[in-house]
């Protein structure tokens, strides 16, 4: 199963853009600021979430359009549509989605439940010297593929948390305090647990792959807290002074941290060579996309990958993904890097906002 009949509207710099007759491997050629990554957003869009940049909804809206913008896709299998899934924003509520699901209002949520989306751009180079919190949002976006009911869990937890803030601030009655600290109890318990499953199958589907051509990456879950319901509910109330002097809750999901190592040398990534480091993610996403295809259609976007790869390691990855399960979408200013694949890939040339099929 895979994505096809796309369609952009008034998304970004593309006025009216239509993909049509997908394949496995999707090649989308220009030069830089063509548009390229701009397909790839709308792409991430039909997942749930902010997207592959984590952009403000008015922000993605064409500048030359009426303030909103469409982006709609089917899901084929052996050549039959088997929904027609899609997401848009009206420009009298420009910071409103609407999801649609075979024409009826959905959530942005059950658009997991239709499609596993992964994705890897230059922007996440910077992953392992970057904050825990990027890491923590990185776990939670590979969870939510695998888990689509993750995403509902992670924003009551941060709900319930800024709750709580708000009443130890406030100096409110204990039995408040109980009652919203028995809902970050239970949600963030169940955030824990999606993020050390996450890991765990991660973990088994990497400990299959050798140590080259793609550097092996060990993962390994930090609590920042308690992870059961009960502990980390008596956590919870047992700190109030503690958290009250701080000004915010110290223990908690909030707190976690991904650690990643290099198999092999033991390295701490963030120490690691930029190329080890580009290695290790592209391993990691390769991993996800085998474990999050699993059940659901998957669709893996490679922006700018290629072109930064030997020809060893670019022979690998074409490999791993033919064999794969996932809808490959590939972005890079030039065909040489793909030639080997440009054969069996559906092309387009991107330039200014306009695609011409190749």
């Amino acid at each position: 199963m895979a994505l096809d009949r796309i369609s952009l509207l008034s998304f970004r710099n593309h006025t009216a853009s239509e993909l049509d007759d997908t394949r496995q491997f999707n090649l989308l050629i220009g030069e830089n600021g063509a548009g390229k990554t701009n397909v790839l957003e709308a792409l991430s869009l039909l997942a749930p979430g902010r997207g592959l940049r984590r952009a403000a909804l008015p922000d993605m809206a064409g500048q030359s359009g009426p303030g909103g913008f469409t982006i709609g896709a089917s899901l084929k299998e052996q050549g039959h549509e088997s929904a027609r899934i899609g997401t848009q924003v009206d420009p009298d509520q420009p910071t409103r989605r609407i999801v649609r699901i075979n024409s009826a209002n959905a959530s942005a949520a059950s658009l997991g439940e239709w499609l596993a989306m992964g994705w890897l751009t230059p922007a996440m180079d910077g992953l392992f010297t970057d904050s825990a919190g990027a890491r923590r949002r990185y776990m939670d976006r590979l969870a939510l593929a695998v888990d689509p009911g993750h995403a509902r869990n992670a924003s009551r937890y941060e709900t319930a948390i800024r709750e709580r803030n708000k009443l130890l601030e406030d100096r409110s009655e204990a039995t408040w305090l109980d009652a919203i600290e028995a809902q970050a109890a239970e949600y963030g318990s169940a955030v824990s647990a999606a993020r050390q499953s996450l890991l765990a199958a991660l973990t088994d589907e990497l400990s299959a792959l050798p140590d080259e051509p793609f550097a092996r990456p060990i993962l390994t879950y930090r609590a920042g807290g308690p992870v059961e319901f009960e502990t980390l509910r008596a956590e919870l109330r047992s700190q109030r002074s503690r958290d009250r002097a701080a000004g915010r809750t110290l223990s908690g999901p909030h707190r976690d941290e991904l650690e990643v190592v290099m198999s092999g040398n033991g390295q701490p990534a963030a120490h690691c060579s930029t190329g080890e480091q580009k290695a290790m993610l592209i391993a990691i996403t390769l991993a996800h996309a085998s474990l999050a295809s699993e059940g659901r259609p998957g669709v893996l976007l490679l922006d700018e990958v290629a072109a930064h790869l030997d020809e060893v390691r670019r022979a690998a990855l074409f490999a791993r993904l033919r064999g794969g399960r996932a809808q490959v979408w590939f972005t890079g200013t030039e065909e040489a890097p793909f030639a080997s694949i440009l054969d069996e890939a559906a092309i387009w040339k991107v330039s200014g906002g306009q695609l011409q099929r190749l």
